[in-house]
């Protein structure tokens, strides 16, 4: 054997041994890596009664909007110091005048034809009664005399004279009072299209009002916003339900109590959803005085609307974050494990949902997000449980 070959058998002896000893060495002790916690907050719940409400929104408008128009012909000679855009009036308070004088004129002539038409009555009359004294004088009755010898036909005349001359004076009385134009309810003015000096036409616009006496915020809601009402099927209790609507003023949060007036009684075709009409009494708070410190709802306003619902008993409220994916709930169970537990949602907003069913009185929830939630999984609840209870 040359002494390459010693040298390559010693090499390979030397790897076998090293290899033998790695395999058939005594495995090491390795220490038990505890098991890890997921740190989580929580809240104990408890089953209370739940006033729910429907939430919904809309656009404060009047109850009425009119037009007014002029019904005679004139220059406007006089208007009130309340027919400026935001004006506000009482019912029939004048708000323009206009010149009368033709119409004065129409009237007199009138009543002159009236005073004729009377005289030209009292005239036939006494010549009817001659006719029948004329009559009389021939032996013949009554009855046997002709309607004209009578004079019958120009008494009928007489009268009818009368009446349209009372006809006359009344029409003419009619557009002299006209040519005053009055409020037809206690309102406001929204545009204004006349003034003094200008002169006007039968059918001319002088400006537009709305009535102030209350106004109307029309609601849309939806099927689960039915749900939550218990329907529209009922008149008498749907106009029970109060309304909090809450709008911007001025910059300022403001917030006002409405009472459901009526539903519509349709569905609409386009958002399938139904309406109702809710209504606020006195919006600018003129009823009360000057000194009423009500914030106004002005027409026009854009307001959010909390509305009377149903009444349900025993509801649990946990917060958005507890919801787990396929409504389930995760809670703190015997030895701080993690418990995922299927419950039924009855409502929510923005934040809380409502359970009625899957939990009870007592149960710790999980309020902190769990990622991917494992059953079984070790917990560490941070929060004070104890207060949290207390709370």
């Amino acid at each position: 054997m040359n002494d390459k070959l010693k040298a390559v058998v010693v090499v390979l002896a030397a790897l076998f041994i090293a290899i033998m000893m790695n395999v058939l060495k005594p495995d090491t002790d390795k220490a038990a890596e505890p098991a890890a916690a997921i740190a989580v907050k929580t809240e104990f719940v408890a089953g209370a009664q739940l006033a729910m409400r429907a939430e919904s929104q809309g656009i404060v408008q009047p109850r009425t909007r009119t037009t007014l128009v002029s019904e005679v012909s004139g220059t406007v000679l006089e208007v009130a110091d309340a027919f400026v855009v935001g004006g506000t009036f009482k019912a029939g308070d004048m708000l323009l005048k206009l010149d009368s004088t033709d119409y004065e004129v129409t009237l007199q002539r009138a009543q002159a034809a009236l005073i004729s038409a009377k005289a030209m009555l009292e005239l036939e009359k006494a010549r009817s009664v001659q006719a029948e004294k004329e009559w009389a004088m021939t032996g013949r009755p009554k009855s046997e005399a002709p309607q004209l010898a009578l004079r019958r036909p120009y008494l009928l005349e007489a009268e009818a004279n009368l009446l349209r001359a009372q006809a006359e004076v009344r029409q003419a009385q009619i557009k002299l009072d006209k040519t005053v134009i009055k409020a037809p309810y206690g309102g406001m003015l929204s545009k204004k299209s006349a003034d003094v000096g200008q002169f006007v036409t039968i059918g001319s616009r002088i400006g537009e009002t709305f009535a102030i006496d209350y106004v109307e915020v029309r609601l849309p809601l939806t099927e689960s916003d039915l749900r939550i009402m218990e329907g529209l099927s009922s008149p008498a209790q749907l106009s029970n339900k109060s309304v909090l609507l809450s709008g911007t003023v001025d910059g300022v949060n403001s917030f006002w109590t409405a009472t459901v007036e009526r539903s519509e009684g349709v569905v609409d075709e386009l958002n399938r959803s139904q309406y109702i009409v809710a209504r606020v009494a006195d919006p600018y708070g003129l009823a009360a005085g000057g000194g009423d410190l009500k914030v106004p709802l002005r027409v026009g306003t854009f307001v959010k609307a909390s509305i009377e619902g149903r009444v349900l008993n025993n509801i649990i409220k946990i917060p958005r974050s507890s919801l787990l994916e396929g409504s389930r709930v995760g809670l703190v169970a015997d030895n701080n494990l993690l418990k995922i537990v299927p419950v039924t949602v009855s409502s929510g907003d923005d934040r809380y949902y409502y359970l009625s069913a899957g939990l009870k009185d007592g149960d710790q929830v999980i309020t902190s997000a769990l990622g991917t939630p494992i059953e079984g999984l070790k917990l560490r609840v941070k929060n004070n449980v104890t207060a949290s209870a207390e709370q």
